[in-house]
């Protein structure tokens, strides 16, 4: 003999599968509601769960809380006309959800970016060696065909779209002449007045307005254009903070 289903089983189930959802284990991975939670749904108890698993599930569902209380909740079968007396308390109770969706839906967003910041952060972290040294060792293959680095350096396209897609840009490039600002530039030798022109020998970035590392810069008088640039000396820079 076939147990019956909890009442509000087959209506979840319906809701998932307009939301590509599987099964019960895949909707508790992407809204974070125990199983537990999800089987008290299942038996119309919704209405008594924190406003918090509300949104969980209805932004699992892509669904709006009011939509999700219509066909999960009991005390929401049916819509009250104007001339119900608790009409004023329903409307004000599913402004309240929506209100509370909203500041739900934006602290998830906010923690979203902050992730995301976080792993930009650890990448290039990692790839700091490579970001501050490639760019050199690429304009140095530019100007001699027989430099083994020329082979790389269409494999290095995808990493630059990545570094535009995070919005970070190079200070300037190597070899160009621009005028000294400390607040991008480090110098690497001697010293220059701000404003005085510099050749770049080590590209710098930023991210938007954030300063990741300072170009190297040194006085146009110290390069020789037959002699490669040399290894930056060991001097402090501006790390990714």
């Amino acid at each position: 003999m076939k147990s019956t289903p909890p009442p509000y089983a087959l209506p979840l189930a319906d809701l998932m599968q307009q939301a590509g959802i599987v099964n019960l284990d895949e909707l508790s991975q992407i809204s974070g509601l125990s199983s537990w939670q999800l089987a008290r749904i299942q038996y119309g108890l919704l209405s008594k769960m924190s406003v918090e698993n509300l949104i969980k599930l209805a932004t699992a569902l892509k669904l709006s809380p009011e939509k999700v209380l219509a066909q999960l909740c009991p005390d929401l079968d049916y819509l009250p006309t104007e001339t119900e007396p608790n009409m004023g308390d329903r409307s004000a109770e599913i402004e309240r959800l929506q209100l509370e969706y909203q500041r739900l839906q934006q602290k998830f967003d906010q923690q979203r970016e902050t992730l995301v910041r976080e792993f930009q952060h650890q990448a290039i972290t990692i790839l700091e060696s490579w970001l501050l040294q490639w760019p050199t060792a690429a304009a140095a293959a530019h100007k001699n065909p027989q430099f083994p680095a020329i082979k790389l350096l269409p494999l290095m396209k995808p990493l630059a779209i990545l570094l535009q897609q995070w919005e970070i840009e190079a200070i300037a490039s190597v070899g160009e002449s621009v005028s000294y600002n400390p607040q991008w530039h480090q110098l690497m030798d001697g010293t220059v007045e701000t404003g005085s022109t510099v050749i770049v020998r080590y590209v710098g970035y930023r991210q938007g307005k954030k300063l990741l590392y300072r170009a190297k810069v040194s006085q146009p008088e110290n390069l020789h254009p037959s002699t490669p640039p040399s290894q930056p000396k060991n001097v402090p820079h501006s790390s990714v903070q």
